[in-house]
């Protein structure tokens, strides 16, 4: 790849509302606890990464001529990535609520996102994403796209790597028909169940054979704080996460992980040494309240040295 690489990253920037519960979560009852708001989504999280690590990035999502658009807007430009979305007047802007338990594990997530299932396919047709997809380097996505546009980006791409992200479990089908076409799908434990098929105490060979067959050649696999499952034409691998020194929120932990991962394949490393990149991404993110954290070279240097070297998995 290029030593500058350009990415167009196709997919969701909406707001992300976390609600943290205060004290021991009851179900059907009333909670005490916090609601925060700012700006998160799939692919925008993960260009946040991208650009922290050198990658030069646009975004192509949509949104609605309201206040939460015009905040989405804000943060896109406040992250020095390139804004090509599309701003539908009439439309409220996606928006994703996540409810947290006092550990920072989530509890349920609720994604009001009618815009990207209505609009996204026809945006994909559009002559100005011919373009700005012919002169990137490589194509990141995700899952809030419906399947059709997916397609579409897909064969736009040619022989460009195109990244993923699953989103969740609902979602990663729509991946189905293009994964033997995609570089790398990260998702997490209960997204990789939904897509290979199996029983979800599947072991760990079992679930990639399953993904295999699916039709998809390389992955990422994050379950919590287990270690995160790699798989290639090299074969499958495991990363231990260097244990955080504190849990403010696991919100946007895997979006930080596919950043940085794939910012250092595009500088040439191995998925190998590039997912240990992503680790330490994720345990910044975990340690923050923050999606994406504000890290320096030197936190990040940090964070990396902390993170074991992969272990094979026969």
């Amino acid at each position: 790849m290029t030593t500058s690489p350009k990415i167009l990253a196709v997919g969701g920037a909406h707001i992300d509302r976390r609600g943290q519960v205060a004290g021991p979560y009851v179900p059907a009852a009333s909670n005490p606890g916090t609601m925060r708001e700012d700006v998160g989504g799939g692919v925008f999280n993960a260009l946040r990464s991208l650009v922290r690590r050198g990658v030069s990035a646009s975004l192509l999502s949509l949104r609605g001529g309201d206040a939460s658009g015009e905040t989405v807007s804000r943060a896109i430009a406040a992250s020095g990535i390139a804004d090509l979305s599309a701003v539908f007047l009439d439309r409220t802007t996606p928006s994703y609520t996540a409810l947290i338990d006092r550990d920072g594990e989530l509890i349920v997530g609720f994604a009001d996102m009618a815009l990207y299932d209505l609009a996204f396919a026809k945006q994909i047709r559009r002559a100005k994403v011919r373009e700005v997809v012919a002169a990137a380097d490589a194509i990141l996505c995700d899952a809030n796209l419906p399947t059709a546009a997916l397609e579409r980006l897909v064969a736009l791409a040619g022989a460009r790597p195109v990244f993923a992200i699953a989103i969740s479990p609902a979602k990663v089908v729509r991946l189905m028909p293009v994964l033997g076409s995609l570089a790398l799908l990260f998702m997490n434990r209960r997204e990789a169940v939904a897509l290979a098929g199996v029983d979800a105490d599947a072991s760990e060979q079992g679930l990639v054979e399953g993904l295999r067959r699916a039709g998809l050649a390389s992955g990422v696999v994050t379950a919590g704080g287990a270690p995160v499952l790699g798989f290639d034409g090299d074969g499958l691998f495991a990363v231990a996460p260097s244990a955080p020194r504190r849990i403010a929120d696991v919100t946007g932990a895997g979006d930080a992980l596919a950043g940085a991962t794939i910012a250092a394949l595009l500088r040439g490393l191995s998925l190998r040494a590039a997912l240990r990149e992503g680790v330490a991404a994720a345990t910044l993110a975990i340690e923050s309240c923050d999606a994406v954290p504000g890290f320096t070279a030197a936190s990040f240097a940090e964070a990396l040295a902390l993170v074991p070297q992969p272990r094979e998995v026969a």
